[in-house]
């Protein structure tokens, strides 16, 4: 095989963090959204989940918020399925991460203005769970490395 025709290392490794990336935010948007849209009361007093409850301090349950949330949670679900499905389309890829990018660093910037409504450690695991989306996100927007 000649080198023309073996992708370069770099975009070998590019595509497998994109693939990486693309099925953790994929699973992450159908367990919210299920949940969320789902079960929304139950979302509202439990979410994420493990013991833990992080949206009773932010206000009152709102059926429709709460179901709103878990469509747009769908709705990323199915374009990083679409985008996972078609990961050489770098077009797509990149789509699917801009657009988690903006959700997910807004949705960091508002949650960064409210942790004084938690304890330390769950202070500690919002800004960790949702960094963590937001490098996931980033890493899609990002060109492969070229030597």
């Amino acid at each position: 095989m000649s080198n023309e025709a073996r992708p370069e290392r770099g975009t070998r490794t590019k595509v497998a963090v994109d693939r990486t990336s693309l099925a953790a935010l994929a699973l992450i948007a159908v367990y919210s959204g299920c949940w969320a849209y789902v079960a929304p009361l139950s979302w509202h007093r439990s979410f994420p989940g493990f013991g833990l409850s992080w949206l009773p301090q932010l206000g009152p349950y709102n059926e429709h918020l709460a179901k709103d949330t878990g469509a747009m949670f769908l709705a990323l679900a199915v374009l990083s399925a679409l985008a996972l499905w078609r990961i050489a389309d770098g077009v797509l890829v990149r789509v699917a991460g801009a657009s988690w990018l903006v959700f997910d660093v807004l949705h960091l910037g508002y949650h960064l203005t409210m942790l004084h409504m938690y304890g330390l450690r769950d202070q500690v695991l919002n800004v960790l769970s949702l960094g963590l989306l937001v490098v996931l996100a980033l890493v899609l927007v990002l060109p492969a490395r070229r030597r």
